[in-house]
């Protein structure tokens, strides 16, 4: 199994746009990118928006090579919406959110509009509601969790489903946009997982105090396999000040690796979005 992180908002975008290469074949996990439209009360800048564009591009190549694309769940940063990219999801395998449970009424919308005013129900090779299954691909198996809460329990945001791949003993799990464990529920769920490779959206701390909870998430790190490589980004990484909670983690469980998904493939952190206001004082200064 080989990852790739193509897209986070360490690397300057909301995402967590991730490719899995097994020996079954290719999955593309939440293949979408956005920004923020407001941030500071100030609009993408233009660093931003050039990112974005080249984010994108580079989802659109590896959404070409993939066999099976996933979609945890229809906020506009998970998957590829715009007029157009449905071209994307011709002659793939859909392996997603179900477009009419437990799911919000916005989520409800933008999926019909998807499958339906997109056409992409009829553009696909197939397509699973992804919700609570299992399956085996070959040597691959994959597991959907049920409907998780997008961040706190019961918010409005509405559920989210996280993906297990496991080939050869290891397994890979993509906790997407569960912030941190901040409800009861996913904090159990992933507690009975021993994953070799754990992609997870942190807490929204840039929002408040009352989103800036880590006992969940504290708790699961004490407890996880040693040796797991733990991505902490998304949310956690729209705020400026993410290193000191990094830095708090990392003393609980030493033999656990905690990167940024910019870190674990290389490249330098962009905090875009979080430097907003820098990016336009500066911009206004030249």
């Amino acid at each position: 199994m080989r990852i790739k992180l193509i897209a986070f908002d360490s690397m300057g975008v909301r995402s967590m746009a991730t490719f899995i290469e097994t020996s079954e074949g290719t999955f593309f996990i939440d293949p979408g990118a956005a920004l923020a439209p407001r941030r500071y009360g100030l609009p993408p800048h233009e660093e931003e928006l050039k990112t974005l564009r080249e984010k994108l591009h580079a989802i659109y190549d590896y959404a070409r090579e993939s066999d099976y694309i996933v979609i945890s769940h229809y906020h506009r940063d998970h998957y590829l919406y715009r007029v157009g990219e449905e071209e994307y999801y011709a002659g793939k395998n859909l392996l997603i959110k179900h477009p009419r449970v437990f799911i919000n009424p916005s989520q409800r919308i933008r999926a019909y509009v998807l499958l339906e005013k997109m056409n992409v129900k009829n553009l696909a090779k197939s397509i699973v509601y992804a919700d609570s299954t299992s399956m085996k691909i070959g040597r691959v198996s994959l597991e959907f969790s049920h409907p998780l809460s997008h961040g706190q329990c019961g918010s409005k945001l509405g559920w989210v489903l996280t993906t297990a791949i496991t080939e050869e003993g290891v397994t890979a799990i993509h906790a997407s946009d569960i912030q941190g464990c901040l409800c009861q529920d996913s904090f159990n769920y992933l507690m009975r997982k021993k994953p070799d490779f754990l992609i997870m959206s942190g807490p929204p701390t840039y929002l408040g105090e009352d989103q800036r909870d880590f006992t969940n998430l504290e708790t699961l790190l004490k407890n996880i396999k040693q040796n797991t490589v733990l991505i902490l980004d998304h949310h956690l990484l729209r705020d400026q000040h993410y290193k000191k909670y990094f830095e708090k983690l990392e003393k609980l469980n030493t033999k656990v690796k905690i990167n940024t998904a910019a870190e674990f493939m290389g490249e330098e952190v962009r905090l875009l979005e979080a430097n907003r206001n820098i990016l336009w004082k500066n911009h206004d200064q030249r």
